[in-house]
């Protein structure tokens, strides 16, 4: 795994980040150190796998980067005739996750495609997984992504979102964005790093606060929306179709 030092350095003119090649040589790293109880939620993923994917369906992970959820998934599914559709829209991303996924032999498909995700076509779903996605687009684009997901689950499909939340008062959110920068330093990371990603994310990751979330869950038609981790500002969600 190669150590994430992409802001290791002052520079000069800091652009909006994107998931170029360096994101994704270092992606594994920066998101152990940056995004508190990531392996949990992937581990979850695959759980809620296990229970929720059905025979003769397809489970879709939109922003799927390099493979990690499609992996747990993967190796959790019982089911049988079930194929596996993952998107992402950044070419290095869709070229590590295939090779990721290749060094593990399964009999479960998988495609990959380099696409966005809201032009994909949702059917025939027991499992959809938003892990850390939904946020980078434009919120008013939201809505309408989850009416297509909502729509093209079966019965009984479950929709797994995580997310990076912000919260009605500014008193605790300014106390959970300080722990979560208390985590990242005891990770590793400078100041400096902490200071420069945070300014580089500022223009593209817009979030929202778990209200929010679940009211917009609840306007597509899931009746069964609960948060079920959380850990400083970071947490996920499931929403189960009646």
């Amino acid at each position: 795994m190669q150590r994430d030092t992409l802001f290791s350095a002052p520079i000069e003119k800091l652009g909006d980040f994107t998931f170029d090649e360096s994101v994704a040589e270092v992606f594994p790293d920066m998101i152990q150190r940056s995004v508190p109880g990531y392996s949990n939620i992937i581990t979850a993923i695959g759980m809620l796998a296990e229970r929720f994917v059905t025979d003769n369906s397809t489970v879709y992970d939109l922003g799927c980067s390099r493979g990690a959820g499609i992996l747990s998934i993967r190796r959790n599914i019982k089911a049988k005739n079930v194929k596996i559709i993952g998107v992402d829209n950044s070419q290095p991303m869709v070229e590590r996750c295939k090779t990721h996924l290749n060094a593990y032999q399964s009999d479960i498909p998988v495609e990959i495609l380099l696409d966005d995700i809201r032009q994909v076509e949702i059917k025939n779903a027991s499992m959809v997984v938003l892990n850390f996605t939904l946020q980078f687009l434009p919120r008013e684009d939201r809505l309408t992504l989850l009416q297509k997901i909502y729509q093209g689950l079966n019965s009984k499909g479950i929709l797994v979102l995580s997310e990076k939340f912000i919260f009605e008062s500014e008193e605790m959110n300014e106390l959970l964005i300080d722990l979560h920068h208390t985590f990242k330093r005891a990770n590793g990371y400078s100041e400096l790093e902490v200071s420069q990603k945070r300014n580089a994310l500022e223009n593209v990751m817009r979030t929202d606060s778990i209200e929010t979330h679940k009211k917009r869950l609840k306007k597509v038609g899931f009746e069964q929306v609960e948060l079920w981790f959380q850990c400083f500002n970071f947490g996920s969600m499931v929403a189960i179709k009646s």
